[in-house]
This record gives C-alpha cells, sequence and structure tokens, in this order.
C-alpha cells in the first residue's frame, strides 16, 4: 500500500506506477534526501514534536541507509515513486512505526524543494570549478601569445589586426562573468524551503532556522506558498547553463574555422581529434562540433523548464516532477562539455606565421591608414573616402597598402609622406590602439594580470 493510500480503496493502475513514478532520475538526490531528513528529524527531537530517542534511530538509520545506498545494497522500487518515498519506506522497513515519525510537519512539497535546491547548489560548485580552471588555461595561452599577430574579424571578414592574446582574452570576460552569473544564482537557491509543507506550513512549532544552519542556507523562504511553487532558481540556473553553452558553441565554431586547410590558424591535438571511416587524410574537430551540437540540448532544457512553469497556478502541481529531468540533463551536459574544452583548448597547437599572413592580408591596416591621414589634418569622413579609393586600386593591381610606393600613394593625397609604412605596419597598428581595454601587448598584459588577480582571489572563496 501507497504510504498516502489511506483514502484509496483500489491500487494505482501498474501503468500509471510506472508513469508517475520518478525514481529512474530524482534518485542522484538520495544524499540530499537522506542530509535534510537527518536534520529535520533532529529538530523535531530538539523541539519535542518526537522524543530525543525517536530522533536519534531515526537518524542513525538513515546514516546505515545512506551507507547502504553508496555500498550498492538498496534497490529502489518503482512503486514507491520518489527517493523520498523510496527512502522513508526502508526506513520504517527497519524501525517500525518510530520511522513513520519523520514526515512530520514536513510535504513531499516542501521536501522535493529542499533536495533540488541542495543537489544544484552541488552542481553549481562543481561548475564553477570547471570554469575557473578554463578562466586558468586561457590566461596561459595568453600569456603566451601577445605578440602574436592576427586579423581581427566583422562579419567573418578580416577587419582589424589584433593580437591571439586579445582574442582569447575576450573569451576570459565572457566566461568570467558566467562564473559571476552561477554566484548570482548560487545566492538565490541558497534559502531553505523546508517548513513550507504543502503549501500552507504546520501547526507543529518547528525550528526553521536550526534547519536552515545544519544544512548550510544562510536563510528560509518567507512565504509557504513561494517555497513550494516556485522554481526560478531552477530556470535561472539553466539560463545560466545556456549562456556558458552559448559561449563554448562560438568558440568552438572559432577553432573549427581556424583549424580548417582556408585558415590554417591551429592544429587540434589527435587526442581531441577524429578521422573519417573512408577519408584516410581527413583530421575532424569532432569534439568541437559536438560541443557545439549539445548547446542546443541545454536551450531545450531551459525552454522546457519556462514552458512547463508558465500556467502552472499556486502551489505545487505534478507539472513540476519535469522539473528534475530537464535541469539534470543541462547539468551533466555543461559538466561533461567543460572538461574536455578545456583539455582540448590547452593542447592546441597555434600556427602563428599562418595568422600572421591572414593580417597582412585583407587591408586589416586601412583604417590606421585613415586615422594617419586625420592625423595630418583630413577630415575622418574625406580620409574613410580616400583610404577606400586606395583599397580598390591595389585589389585591381594585386598589391597591399604596403606594398604600394610613395609615387603611387601619393596620387590619393599630398599628405602621405614615408612615415606611412611604420604607421600602417601590422605591428604599429596593434601597439598602437593602447587604450584601456585595447589589444596593445602592454594592455593584454595589464588585463591579463587582473585576471590572475581574480582567479587568486575567487580562488579563496
Amino acid at each position: 500500500m501507497k504510504l498516502w493510500g489511506g483514502r484509496f480503496t483500489a491500487n494505482t493502475d501498474k501503468a500509471v506506477d510506472d508513469f508517475h513514478s520518478s525514481i529512474r532520475f530524482d534518485s542522484r538526490m538520495y544524499r540530499q534526501d537522506i542530509t535534510g531528513s537527518i536534520a529535520h528529524a533532529e529538530m523535531l527531537g530538539r523541539v519535542g514534536v518526537i522524543s530525543a530517542e525517536e530522533a536519534e534511530l531515526i537518524c542513525s538509520t538513515l546514516r546505515e541507509i545512506l551507507s547502504d545506498i553508496e555500498n550498492g545494497k538498496v534497490q529502489f522500487e518503482t512503486e514507491a515513486e520518489d527517493i523520498h518515498m523510496n527512502i522513508e519506506k526502508i526506513l520504517i522497513e527497519r524501525i517500525g512505526d518510530t520511522g513513520k515519525k519523520l514526515h512530520t510537519g514536513r510535504s513531499r512539497n516542501d521536501q522535493v524543494a529542499l533536495d533540488l535546491r541542495m543537489y544544484l547548489k552541488d552542481e553549481v560548485r562543481a561548475i564553477r570549478s570547471m570554469l575557473l580552471e578554463l578562466l586558468s588555461v586561457l590566461l596561459d595561452i595568453s600569456e603566451k601569445n601577445t605578440d602574436t599577430i592576427m586579423p581581427g574579424y566583422t562579419h567573418l571578414q578580416r577587419a582589424q589586426p589584433i593580437t591571439l592574446s586579445h582574442h582569447m582574452m575576450a573569451y576570459f570576460q565572457m566566461f568570467r562573468r558566467d562564473v559571476g552569473r552561477l554566484e548570482d544564482c548560487y545566492s538565490r537557491m541558497d534559502v531553505l524551503p523546508l517548513g513550507s509543507g504543502a503549501l500552507a506550513g504546520t501547526t507543529y512549532p518547528l525550528d526553521r532556522y536550526f534547519v536552515a544552519e545544519k544544512l548550510g542556507f544562510p536563510a528560509i523562504t518567507e512565504n509557504s506558498l513561494d517555497g513550494v511553487s516556485d522554481r526560478d532558481f531552477v530556470i535561472e540556473l539553466a539560463s545560466c547553463l545556456s549562456i556558458i553553452m552559448m559561449h563554448l558553441s562560438r568558440f568552438c565554431e572559432e577553432l573549427i574555422l581556424w583549424s580548417s586547410a582556408e585558415f590554417s590558424f591551429i592544429e587540434m591535438d589527435d587526442a581531441y581529434s577524429t578521422g573519417s571511416s573512408i577519408m584516410p587524410q581527413k583530421k575532424n574537430p569532432d569534439v568541437a562540433e559536438l560541443i557545439r551540437g549539445k548547446t542546443g540540448r541545454v536551450y531545450g532544457s531551459l525552454i522546457a523548464l519556462l514552458t512547463m512553469m508558465k500556467s502552472l497556478p499556486l502551489a505545487y502541481n505534478k507539472d513540476m516532477q519535469e522539473d528534475k529531468e530537464a535541469i539534470f540533463d543541462a547539468v551533466d551536459t555543461v559538466k561533461a562539455c567543460l572538461p574536455v574544452f578545456t583539455k582540448m583548448l590547452s593542447t592546441l597547437k597555434i600556427k602563428r606565421e599562418a595568422m600572421y599572413r591572414a593580417a597582412c592580408g585583407g587591408f586589416t591596416n586601412a583604417t590606421d591608414l585613415a586615422d594617419y591621414l586625420v592625423k595630418k589634418g583630413i577630415p575622418f569622413r574625406s580620409a574613410h573616402e580616400i583610404v577606400g579609393k586606395m583599397v580598390l586600386y591595389c585589389i585591381s593591381n594585386d598589391k597591399a597598402l604596403n606594398e604600394l610606393t610613395i609615387e603611387e600613394l601619393k596620387k590619393f593625397s599630398p599628405k602621405i609622406g614615408d612615415d606611412v609604412y611604420k604607421t600602417i605596419s601590422l605591428e604599429s597598428c596593434v601597439s598602437g590602439r593602447n587604450l584601456p581595454g585595447g589589444p596593445a601587448p602592454e594592455r593584454v598584459r595589464a588585463s591579463i594580470a587582473e585576471g590572475r588577480k581574480f582567479l587568486e582571489s575567487i580562488s579563496k572563496t
């Protein structure tokens, strides 16, 4: 008989049991469920709802169940529906009526809300650590490439020369913000819902603050309806994970392009590449492609969660059981992608000469030539037009701007002098952008140093 079956005169259909049950996916929260139950039992004994002896028996038996689960001695049952009822059923089987007292003053509604918060807090900490490792690798690559010149792109067209270090530090800032988003999400997740009951609390004199302290929550929920019907912390985490995957996907797209023969900026390590079953010459960036592909999977989880919650009345509804598979899959996907991406990134071979050659093409120094003319007193729009005509001339004559003779250059403007060649060299183009946030090597080195300080400070928290 179900633990909730007193009001019923017939058993649920076997197919309904299978459909209704969540144990196949929520069993992963067994540790959080038992930990929360131990704190609840200790509190019940402390406030006199059950005796101290009963509380101790419940807690010691729950610890035994936890050990048995971790040692593979427990088989969960579909008929018991979920991890909460499975553990309570095992507890009652072991200590009888005393085990039935555990659920006093508690509903599965606030119990699952507690378990999910505790579980996701652990996962956020794990993902945060993975992001910090990725940030460290980005700093390592950046430190070695402050003078590695490459083309920067807009519209996937060569635009202006930058350094590989500057490019990598752009991703450092993106993933750094991802860390901040996770921390913000964690702070809103870190609130104890237990004590909300099914929706309206309980008449028992529960000490919610004691339970919060035991479980490491700095605060409790302030409204019992909100405590059991809220899942915005799950949606917020799914959003954070989607943004992480978006950043990974963009990065992977560039690495895929860069590893092609058309770019040839990098070469993937053999350990993070695959071959073709028919074409023996192929070396495919499958790892990067798969991460790019898995991004849509995490987006799907976010959309599923938003859709699930969009029209639910207060308080708990069974629809909300669908929250766990979606967020678990999103968490698992990000945790699978981040470590392999970090290792792939740390092992790739950088082809500096190819990057430099590419920066020499595409007239990436055209803006600097226009700025040169501006500094000679020509209005920017006029300078822009002059350089545009120079580019057209170069295309017609298969030349680069810095390959034009001084006589050719002066045909477009008599204000051009011999100093123009130094101005439009790639090195000058990069070093001349010496503003905070710019690609000049000294600015990037300062950004790297600040990044190191950030990692050192955050690793202590």
